[in-house]
């Protein structure tokens, strides 16, 4: 971590040290405030909260919306529930790959785009759909794709 996040790190632990159940609430302001959950973080939430980095890692790696690697500034989620992988949602996350040139868990090297398929986004009745940050965007397919990346880049 540089000295910004680290300190920022120790102000989230400062916030809960002596509050019971302090875990999730602080690896939950941690992603929100860096993006991810870096090793070094857990390490320090580890020391701090006197906690085993095992249990750290255990509950960072159970949930899902908690991730160990960084996310793109745009976070492209593609839903690949029922509804929309009926409509297609393959052909779209693979049009989402060749056109960043990455595949789903990577990050663009310029830090600009990273790719996730996910189980729902709570929107069927738009299927084939995606999340884009906190954007949904629904009957999605190539053209689409190539739009939105375009308006985006």
């Amino acid at each position: 971590m540089d000295p910004v996040q680290k300190r920022l790190v120790d102000e989230i632990i400062a916030n809960w040290k002596d509050k019971p159940g302090a875990l999730m609430p602080v690896l939950q302001e941690i992603q929100e405030k860096l993006g991810y959950l870096p090793t070094s973080a857990m390490e320090e939430v580890s020391r701090s909260l006197n906690i085993p980095l095992t249990e750290i890692y255990g509950v960072a790696t159970f949930y899902h919306f908690f991730s160990l690697k960084p996310k793109g500034r745009y976070k492209i989620q593609v839903c690949e529930g029922t509804a929309c992988y009926v409509k297609g949602a393959k052909r779209v996350l693979e049009k989402f790959e060749e056109v960043l040139g990455i595949k789903v868990g990577e990050v663009t090297p310029d830090g600009k785009f990273s790719i996730e398929s996910v189980r729902c986004i709570g929107a069927c009745s738009h299927a084939p759909a995606i999340m884009i940050n906190d954007q949904v965007y629904g009957r999605m397919n190539s053209e689409k794709v190539l739009q939105i990346i375009k308006s985006l880049k």
